[in-house]
């Protein structure tokens, strides 16, 4: 039985009906130059799913579904989907759906059918209308906010099971309070805050990315918010992943594993590539058409690609002592020189530094609360001692306690001023 893996499904391939400038899908169609529509058919479509439900341990098995927008393939196809899930599933086992859209094209039909299938949608939103539609557009350059809130809310109405993906970038990195109190207004209980590392093909980014600074203090100040407030009534990726990793469970997304390689992408045409931000003709493992995907994930070239996220580490990065935490990031982001000279230094270093050092006492007590089964409340409430600790004193020009080097007056006092 192969070692567990995760395989992201693209039916669309790069095909959506926004053009957001952020993107870095939207010219995959490029690797198909000769394609005339990308959609996948049903005879891929039923031999992906037999064949990568024969390769699950069981008795869960999770699909996610992403793009360009799936929703495009509209909803027959999902109703196929569901029925050949069921058609090979072996009795006592069951699929987890996931799609990630951006919501616009959501109507009651959509989310009934979500909802009553299970499916954990995820819905693209960067924050309030005038940070969401910086870089969110038509294809025509207009905004849309107004209907990725109308998605949302339909799938609010519906009781559909839903999470928030926010890409983190130059713009609404610096309104972290703006953002997450939003979503405090919207009702949403569940964020995902990717940060954006736009790359330009040189070693250099884009000006639409996120500095590694100023993501580590849009994480900081919305911890510092959350765990004196929302602990247990709002759930953020990111904080979740840190307990996991301070109470021994380990970190869950490939992010920040010690190795990765088990996290592919099969594109529209039965394609698969070694992982969804490495779609290019050097990451294809093959076709699914051509050899079985059992043989394809266990390629040497994949489990190469997977231990070179640990073996590749610059000495400054495993002599961190945040390294257990981070594990390096994700190798797509190692474009900066290490202090020493060496190459392979995450983009995000010095936020992912700043803001894992900071959360650790936090991350200490929660761990040690979490062992005692202590409840959620009382989690808040050591949270809320200890940042009353940390910043009730604090001087304009005293170092800001986020642990930034940078005074508080010129880090996060206007945020904390606000708090």
């Amino acid at each position: 039985m192969a070692q567990p893996f995760h395989i992201m499904v693209k039916p669309t391939g790069p095909v959506c009906n926004l053009a957001c400038e952020y993107c870095f899908y939207l010219d995959k169609d490029s690797l198909y130059p000769s394609t005339q529509s990308f959609r996948m058919d049903e005879a891929l479509l039923e031999e992906f799913i037999r064949q990568y439900i024969e390769c699950q341990r069981g008795p869960v098995v999770p699909f996610a579904w992403q793009g360009g927008e799936p929703t495009l393939m509209g909803l027959d196809f999902f109703r196929k989907v569901v029925a050949l899930q069921e058609r090979y599933l072996p009795a006592g086992w069951r699929a987890e759906n996931a799609l990630q859209t951006n919501g616009t094209l959501l109507t009651e039909e959509w989310c009934d059918f979500l909802r009553d299938n299970g499916f954990l949608v995820g819905i693209s939103l960067d924050g309030p209308p005038e940070l969401h539609d910086a870089y969110r557009h038509t294809k025509q350059g207009g905004s849309t906010a107004d209907a990725v809130l109308r998605g949302l809310h339909l799938l609010q109405g519906k009781g559909v099971e839903y999470n928030v993906l926010c890409v983190v970038n130059n713009v609404n990195a610096k309104a972290p309070l703006d953002v997450y109190r939003f979503f405090q207004e919207q009702g949403i209980q569940h964020v995902q805050f990717i940060p954006l590392v736009e790359h330009l093909g040189d070693g250099t980014v884009s000006s639409r990315t996120v500095d590694g600074r100023s993501y580590g203090r849009f994480l900081t100040v919305i911890f510092n918010h959350w765990a004196a407030q929302d602990l247990g009534k709002i759930f953020i990726q990111m904080f979740e992943e840190c307990l996991s990793v301070w109470v021994g469970y380990g970190a869950h997304l490939c992010v920040f594993a010690k190795t990765c390689g088990r996290a592919m992408i099969l594109e529209h045409n039965g394609d698969l590539y070694a992982c969804d931000h490495f779609v290019f003709p050097e990451h294809r493992l093959g076709n699914l058409s051509e050899q079985p995907l059992s043989k394809l994930i266990e390629k040497p070239e994949q489990r190469l690609f997977g231990a070179n996220k640990y073996e590749g580490l610059p000495p400054y990065c495993t002599q961190c002592p945040v390294q257990f935490m981070c594990n390096g990031g994700c190798p797509k982001n190692r474009i900066l020189t290490a202090p020493g000279g060496e190459a392979g230094l995450n983009w995000l270093c010095s936020g992912y530094r700043q803001f894992f050092t900071y959360v650790a006492p936090f991350m200490e007590d929660f761990a040690t609360l979490f062992r005692e089964q202590a409840s959620a409340n009382a989690m808040g409430e050591q949270a809320s001692e200890r940042l009353s600790t940390m910043w009730r004193a604090v001087g304009r020009n005293d170092p800001c306690p986020c642990g930034s080097g940078l005074k508080y007056k010129k880090c996060c006092q206007p945020y904390m001023d606000q708090w």
